[in-house]
């Protein structure tokens, strides 16, 4: 097994990586920005490098000062974790170049799947269902009206090297086409470096429903089952559960086929999520995206299967066999994850401050990622997720009533959270109905 482990990260994830690795006699090297030298995840480390200013430019997002911290303590491998360097084919390649294990998939899967439209095309060579839209870059406003007029509106606006909403809107007409277009660019570019972007059918009254993939060491693929994560705001994910409660026998047999096909057609190794849209009064479902990466609602799926999923990555990673029998693997019971961010619960604006008192919940079936503790200080630098609040239950009338009990529960003061939403969330009749889609945050919010 490997000897020592570089994690590329922060907070919560940074420290849920280490606990496993220090689980698996793997010694571990947190980095870390100034603004994060008092966080939990740099204490839990074996050793710790600082890299540079809060700027994530000049620190996690510093290739070079990454690869120099591995040196300087003699880690054997990095695990990048999720977000930052985590889906960046060029820094996976500079881990592998330098002799390193990189504990992710393959630089080549990473580049292919990180440009949504050449994603598009090459699962639909595979029989994925893809929706209407471009097999090219929109270069322009002109010719995005043309392309829209094809695709018929609405219509999405993607960037098409992004990920977690940045840069996406729909469109209903041509006027709202010809204003999202221009913030989508520009944030595009911003954002990831590229302008590029691509356009496809909008699929109102959608669910966002994707399959946990494995590509093991041995060659094959494998699916570890779909976590349905339709609870958004801005496009961003706040709430998930496993399984989906608008996915029935039939169509999860064919979304789970349609994931295996996606891994196989470009050589996946390690822990990964085909996602889709699903029509769920008419069964049927089309790819969205593929992340390369550890998920961050991961948690979900190894409370109903039991299987640590950061230890199939370090297996996976050292040609290891995975530490479960894929023939025989079974889900139990039902999970929710609610993401516990640092906003105002209502306009979801980030609320960064020192937290006060921290206080978490405990209990049959509950869990807790978190990054923070009583005493830190949550930053304007980085994402303002503060934990992860998981929950598991026989069925999900239970796994409901944990997750209400949970979220009453939890303490945190000193700056506002979004607890209220998802106390709000969870007493809400479209949610516990299940029968939801990815616009219940907006109708929550209508006064």
């Amino acid at each position: 097994m490997l000897a020592s482990v570089l994690v590329a990260n922060r907070g919560e994830i940074a420290l849920r990586v280490i606990r496993t690795a220090r689980r698996m006699g793997i010694r571990t090297i947190a980095v870390y920005s100034e603004a994060d030298a008092e966080l939990p995840f740099v204490r839990a480390a074996d050793d710790s490098v600082l890299l540079g200013p809060a700027a994530p430019a000049r620190s996690y997002l510093d290739v070079a000062a990454v690869l120099a911290a591995a040196r300087q303590t003699g880690a054997r491998a990095i695990h990048p974790g999720y977000g930052f360097l985590a889906e960046n084919a060029a820094f996976a390649a500079s881990v592998l170049q330098a002799g390193l294990t990189w504990v992710g998939p393959p630089p080549s899967a990473i580049e292919q799947m990180g440009d949504k439209i050449n994603a598009r095309n090459l699962v639909e060579r595979v029989d994925v269902p893809i929706s209407v839209g471009s097999r090219r870059a929109v270069p322009d406003v002109t010719a995005a009206l043309v392309e829209a007029e094809r695709i018929g509106y609405p219509v999405m606006i993607k960037a098409a090297a992004g990920g977690g909403g940045i840069g996406m809107s729909a469109a209903a007409d041509p006027e709202q086409l010809s204003a999202g277009f221009a913030t989508a660019r520009s944030r595009a570019e911003r954002f990831f470096g590229s302008p590029a972007i691509l356009l496809e059918h909008f699929l109102a009254a959608a669910r966002h429903v994707e399959v946990q993939i494995l590509g093991l060491a041995s060659g094959s693929v494998v699916t570890l089952g779909e976590r349905d994560c339709s609870v958004q705001r801005r496009h961003q994910k706040v709430a998930e559960e496993t399984p989906s409660p608008g996915v029935g026998p039939e169509l999860r047999s064919r979304m789970l086929a349609a994931a295996i096909r996606t891994g196989e057609a470009v050589g996946y190794r390690g822990v990964g999520t085909v996602e889709f849209l699903v029509d769920e009064r008419a069964q049927q479902f089309v790819f969205l995206e593929m992340n390369t990466r550890l998920q961050v609602e991961h948690p979900i799926t190894e409370l109903v299967t039991g299987i640590d999923l950061v230890e199939q990555q370090f297996r996976i990673a050292d040609g290891d066999r995975a530490s479960f029998d894929p023939a025989t693997a079974v889900s139990r019971g039902h999970a929710l994850e609610l993401r516990v961010y640092a906003e105002d619960p209502r306009r979801f604006l980030p609320s960064p401050g020192t937290i006060g008192d921290w206080t978490e919940p405990a209990g049959p079936g509950v869990r807790v990622d978190a990054g923070y503790a009583a005493g830190n200080t949550v930053t304007p630098f980085y994402d303002p997720l503060l934990a992860k609040l998981c929950v598991h239950g026989a069925d999900r009338a239970q796994a409901l009533e944990r997750a209400r009990a949970a979220v009453a529960a939890f303490r945190i003061t000193g700056l506002k959270t979004n607890l209220p939403f998802h106390a709000e969330l969870l007493a809400s009749s479209e949610f516990i109905s299940g029968a939801y889609d990815t616009s219940i945050v907006d109708r929550l919010r209508v006064p």
